[in-house]
């Protein structure tokens, strides 16, 4: 492997002025903003609740990475709550369904799946989040922890936690307008998605861990993904904790 590789790509994706990259944008290819697994059985979320709990400066005050939860289930309430920080739609402006994280040009090249262990109402499994309905989309039922605790490294906390977010990106979405910068932001998305997680997790009482560290071809194989055109960059897990938070 090339010991550099990260010192090229921040190299070559660098904007200079007066050297920016042409580009008209083919609006025949722009691919669609929302992904869906048309034969997959759908459970439609509740409503999420966007008024009263806790301020938004306490929270930030407390939050911490929690590695160690308890073996209880989280409701599907609180699930629905979480997903919807992650990438609700708040808006609709000039055609853009604005979310409750920024996306460099609205293009939302990150997609949401779950490894669901302990929620309740819901079955056990991978699901995808389709975030224009506001759905759940079942893809495999059964008990993934083990398989996803080997793609995180073997950390048991993603084993033990109530629930897995899972972070894909589809990196067209982002290239078809910014080209190879596009990838700078595509991880800038991602963070910030992860950060709306942790705070909402927060506010909830549960804990939540966010993970870099990923075994990128085992996770893209579990959930069917290429690993070229879309490929899991990024995992949270969640629970309730089981001891101070560090």
């Amino acid at each position: 492997m090339n010991s550099r590789i990260g010192d090229d790509y921040l190299s070559s994706t660098k904007y200079q002025r007066g050297r920016l990259p042409g580009h008209r944008l083919d609006w025949s290819t722009k691919p669609p903003v929302y992904k869906q697994y048309p034969d997959a059985k759908p459970t439609s979320l509740p409503v999420p609740r966007i008024e009263d709990g806790s301020g938004i400066w306490s929270v930030l005050a407390r939050r911490r990475s929690v590695r160690a939860y308890t073996q209880e289930s989280i409701t599907l309430s609180e699930l629905s709550q979480l997903l919807w920080a992650t990438q609700g739609i708040t808006a609709d402006v000039a055609g853009h369904q604005l979310r409750t994280a920024p996306s460099a040009g609205a293009l939302y090249p990150i997609e949401t799946y779950l490894s669901v262990n302990r929620v309740d109402d819901l079955q056990a499994g991978l699901y995808h989040y389709r975030v224009d309905k506001h759905q759940l989309e079942l893809l495999k039922e059964g008990d993934f922890s083990g398989d996803v605790r080997r793609g995180a490294l073997d950390q048991a906390m993603v084993e033990r936690a109530a629930v897995v977010f899972i972070q894909s990106a589809l990196f067209f979405r982002s290239k078809w307008k910014y080209l190879q910068r596009a990838y700078r932001y595509v991880f800038l998305d991602a963070g910030h998605i992860a950060q709306n997680l942790s705070l909402a997790a927060e506010a909830l009482g549960l804990g939540s861990c966010q993970i870099g560290a990923i075994y990128d071809d085992e996770m893209n194989t579990l959930l069917g993904l290429d690993g070229v055109e879309e490929s899991v960059i990024y995992m949270s897990s969640v629970g309730r904790p089981a001891r101070e938070r560090s």
